[in-house]
C-alpha cells in the first residue's frame, strides 16, 4: 500500500474583499457563496477600516510607484473585509478564483473570475490574495495578530497524519 512521505496539509491564504466591494452587501454575499462553492473554509474574518498610515505600511513595497497614492486612497475609502481562507492549494486556488490583477484582462482571459465580474480598474480590482506561504503568514499576522499560523499548521498536520 502506498503511503505518502509527507502528510497532505491544508494551506492558508489571506483574502481581502476591498472597499468598493464591501459597499455592496449583495456582492459580498455572492462572493461568500463563490468562496463556499470553491470549497474554501473561512477560518477567520474581520471587517476593517484602515487609516492612511496602516494602508501605507501594508503597501510599503509599492511606495514611489505611480499607483501608490491611488491605492492607499482606495484602501482607506471605506470598510473592507479580511479573510483567512483554508483548503488544499489555497493560495493557487484563491488567486485562480479572483483572477488576473487587471479586471479588463480578466474579462478577456478569465471571464468567470471574481475580478472580471467585480473589479473596476487595475487599482480598484476588488480583491487581494497572498502569493506564497511566506507572504500569507506575514499578511495574516498583520490582519489577525492573535492568530498563530504555525500553531494552526501544526494542528492541521497532526490531524491529517
Amino acid at each position: 500500500m502506498f503511503k505518502p512521505t509527507l502528510p497532505l496539509c491544508r494551506q492558508l491564504t489571506l483574502g481581502l474583499l476591498k472597499p468598493d466591494l464591501c459597499a455592496n452587501p449583495l456582492a459580498v454575499s455572492q462572493i461568500h457563496k463563490r468562496i463556499q462553492e470553491a470549497k474554501f473554509e473561512v477560518v477567520e474574518s474581520r471587517d476593517l477600516v484602515w487609516t492612511k498610515a496602516e494602508a501605507e505600511k501594508f503597501y510599503g513595497e509599492h511606495k514611489g510607484k505611480f499607483f501608490f497614492e491611488r491605492l492607499v486612497g482606495y484602501m482607506t475609502s471605506g470598510p473592507f473585509q479580511a479573510l483567512i481562507l483554508s483548503k488544499d492549494n489555497a493560495i493557487k486556488d484563491w488567486r485562480g478564483l479572483i483572477g488576473p490583477t487587471h479586471p479588463v484582462r480578466a474579462a478577456i482571459n478569465a471571464p468567470d473570475t471574481l475580478r472580471s465580474i467585480y473589479g473596476l480598474t487595475d487599482t480598484r480590482n476588488s480583491f487581494h490574495g497572498s502569493d506564497s506561504d511566506e507572504t500569507a503568514k506575514r499578511e495574516i499576522e498583520i490582519f489577525f495578530p492573535e492568530f498563530d499560523v504555525d500553531q494552526w499548521r501544526a494542528k492541521e498536520t497532526t490531524s491529517t497524519s
